[in-house]
């Protein structure tokens, strides 16, 4: 394994390289070959994000690279289009050996990296496999057999391929760890090593993760010679276009205040993280209830049904998509509303993760904290890691599809809150008027208008 000694570290919008200083805005500015550009052009991207202008040129130096970007800020690409220029420049060898091979921790993820790979390798005679458990292996081994010049796999079904020897890495020229904080937190820490075991010595070390722990730079350390440092915010930190809010919410109060939050702001897509698997599909359950589409996606179901579910709340299908964490680093959305955490994580870490569903690329996001009195030392935790106050206010009261306290909800007219507390007319913490409604225990009330979908929504 390759030691670290020391960083190089690079930060602001210019970068210093082999003597010219470049303004790394345009991706036609970063080195890449024609085919790549053409590739990016027609996915759409004509401006290159922070990160992608800082790690693309050093990438393509061949220089190690230990980069903390946030979910979001297209790091993907980052890592992505510079690996394949390197390949396209390398002498092609018989039956397509694995020359580049990219880890990752949840199986969501490796299918959202290697459909980047083949979208921006589209105009490249380079081939592309990807290998996760849950599925059959069988269809992996064949098209593994065929030849891939980049593998993107999760590091258990990696290391099964490994083992019944239907994969080896002796061509492996580039090594990429994506999401590496995730890896860590999974427990993927004793696969890591075994994996690094077996891999040439002579090759490229890259490493990419929404944050820098102490355990993520020994992990560096452990594996990377020299690295080229990156940052394009403060580690750790969620992204700026998110504004983040915290209500504090007694637990049994937490359904009818989240009911109330996305009828009120007639919010149309939101993902939703609960703490366990059961809660998913409690919590979706009382939504759907309350003739709000909601699904769950949690690690018992099937690769095959959190697929599914992914693609139709992607569709449309859903308005709410309740999840555990595992679905924090699988969903790809550009323009996804709102992230509500109905449980705080008890990783601090998680909470930059799930955030970083929204506000990507750019765009402005929105998150929410529904925060019970035995949290507090959740939220204290994440304050000090991401180094925000996080201030704790009163939940917002909806006038005309207005927050009046925040004046940042759709402008669409909501429905009338509805009660998921089995209390008619129940008002949420913090406000001073909320119309009566009827509940689920059957308690009169007045009943607000049903949302655009009907019906429990889930299957």
């Amino acid at each position: 394994m390759h030691n670290t000694t020391d960083c190089c570290t690079i930060s602001g919008p210019f970068h210093v390289l082999r003597g010219l200083q470049i303004n790394m805005t345009d991706f036609s500015s970063l080195g890449l070959c024609e085919p790549l550009l053409q590739a990016v052009a027609e996915q759409g991207y004509k401006k290159a994000s922070p990160i992608q202008a800082k790690a693309i040129p050093m990438v393509l130096t061949g220089r190690d690279v230990m980069a903390s970007a946030q979910t979001g800020t297209g790091k993907t690409a980052g890592f992505t289009l510079p690996l394949l220029h390197r390949l396209s420049e390398m002498r092609t060898l018989k039956n397509h050996p694995v020359r580049a091979l990219i880890l990752v921790p949840t199986r969501e993820l490796a299918v959202q990296v290697g459909e980047s790979v083949i979208r921006y390798g589209s105009n490249l005679s380079l081939r592309s496999a990807v290998a996760y458990g849950g599925v059959d292996i069988e269809p992996q081994i064949t098209t593994l057999q065929e030849g891939a010049d980049v593998l993107t796999a999760t590091p258990g079904r990696l290391l099964d391929l490994i083992r019944k020897q239907h994969l080896t890495l002796d061509h492996l020229k580039i090594l990429v760890l994506d999401e590496a904080d995730r890896m860590l937190d999974l427990g993927f820490k004793a696969e890591l090593d075994q994996i690094l075991e077996v891999l040439p010595v002579r090759r490229q070390n890259l490493l990419f993760s929404a944050t820098f722990s102490k355990e993520i730079k020994a992990l560096a350390h452990e594996f990377q010679r020299h690295p080229v440092k990156i940052e394009v915010e403060t580690p750790n930190s969620a992204a700026n276009t998110v504004k983040q809010s915290v209500y504090p919410v007694d637990q049994h109060d937490k359904p009818e205040i989240l009911s109330y939050i996305i009828e009120g702001g007639k919010w149309e897509q939101v993902l939703v993280f609960v703490r366990t698997k059961k809660a998913a599909e409690k919590v979706a359950d009382l939504l759907s209830d309350e003739g709000i589409s909601a699904t769950a996606l949690h690690s018992d179901k099937s690769q095959h049904a959190r697929s599914r579910t992914l693609v139709e709340f992607q569709a449309g299908a859903y308005r709410i998509l309740v999840a555990t964490d595992v679905a924090s680093r699988g969903l790809d959305m550009d323009q996804l509303p709102l992230v509500v955490n109905y449980d705080l994580p008890k990783v601090p870490q998680d909470y930059v993760h799930r955030i970083g569903r929204t506000g990507r690329a750019g765009s402005p996001g929105r998150a929410i904290s529904l925060m019970n009195p035995e949290e507090k030392k959740q939220l204290e935790a994440i304050r000090k890691l991401i180094k925000k106050p996080l201030k704790v206010e009163p939940v917002p009261y909806f006038e005309d599809g207005v927050n009046v306290t925040l004046n940042d909800a759709p402008t669409k007219k909501p429905g009338k809150p509805r009660s998921t507390s089995g209390q008619p007319g129940k008002k949420p913490a913090g406000n001073k008027k909320r119309p009566a409604f009827k509940s689920r225990s059957g308690n009169p009330g007045k009943k607000p208008a049903q949302s655009g979908r009907s019906g429990k929504g889930r299957r």
